[in-house]
């Protein structure tokens, strides 16, 4: 049953009663949401609108057969804005989990490799790319960063934080020991797969929530057996930031 926790979710529920039937259906039984933030947030590009997850903590509230809301981001320690985020998303009473954020330095030095060398490069091109490249567009790689090493650059910064294995886990073992009979994935990764796969030949319901051209191949497999794919531009006016609406709504 749906019952709006703000003034403006029911405004909008009553605009759109469609998309309220649509996730009445969807999430129709005890249900689990498990939202990968760090592959959630880069749809804006795609989109042209960002996930509120104030906004979306509200709205998927307002569905009693949700049971837990869990979102996984990783903590830039010393980043104001993203120890910020995470103490929000906690106020908003999100199932949250954290970890830091490693930042790793990968060498851009070629001051001591031939012009055609491709040992720098292999760090940032995969292998069947890197092995198809003429000889000249090896050396003109390396010819731009030398470039950079010429300006003081010399290493670039990789920022790494991946939950694959704790939604993965945490998908299963609320299955086997909590009685969730939804799940409802906000993602898009491949590596996903697997554990739904799991889920849906166990007779379970399973959704991914995501956005049009921004879900793995794979799922096309899991389709087949049952998989159900929501766009999440259906519903842009309930979760995306309020200057972003496409209309707007008092209250």
């Amino acid at each position: 049953m749906f019952k709006a926790k703000t003034e403006r979710i029911q405004k909008l529920a009553e605009k759109y009663p469609q998309r309220i039937q649509e996730l009445e259906r969807v999430f129709d039984r005890r249900t689990n949401a498990y939202i990968d933030f760090a592959n959630v947030r880069p749809w804006a590009t795609k989109l042209g609108w960002h996930v509120d997850v104030k906004r979306l903590k509200q709205f998927l509230d307002s569905f009693d057969s949700i049971n837990s809301i869990k979102l996984y981001q990783g903590t830039l320690t010393g980043d104001a804005e993203s120890e910020q985020f995470v103490r929000d998303v906690k106020s908003y009473g999100y199932d949250l989990t954290t970890k830091p954020v490693k930042i790793m330095k990968l060498s851009i030095d070629v001051s001591s490799i031939p012009a055609n060398s491709p040992d720098i490069l292999k760090n940032f091109i995969r292998a069947p790319l890197l092995r198809t490249l003429r000889l000249e567009a090896i050396e003109y790689l390396n010819n731009q960063l030398r470039e950079l090493n010429r300006r003081g650059r010399t290493y670039l910064e990789d920022r790494k934080c991946n939950f694959d294995v704790e939604i993965g886990r945490d998908i299963l073992v609320d299955y086997a020991a909590h009685g969730i009979e939804n799940f409802v994935l906000w993602s898009g990764d491949s590596d996903f797969v697997d554990p739904l796969r799991q889920l849906i030949d166990d007779g379970m319901k399973v959704s991914v929530f995501a956005t049009a051209r921004r879900v793995a191949a794979e799922f096309g497999e899991l389709v087949k057996r049952g998989l159900f794919i929501y766009d999440i531009q259906k519903i842009r006016n309930f979760i995306c930031w309020k200057r972003e609406m496409e209309l707007e709504v008092e209250g």
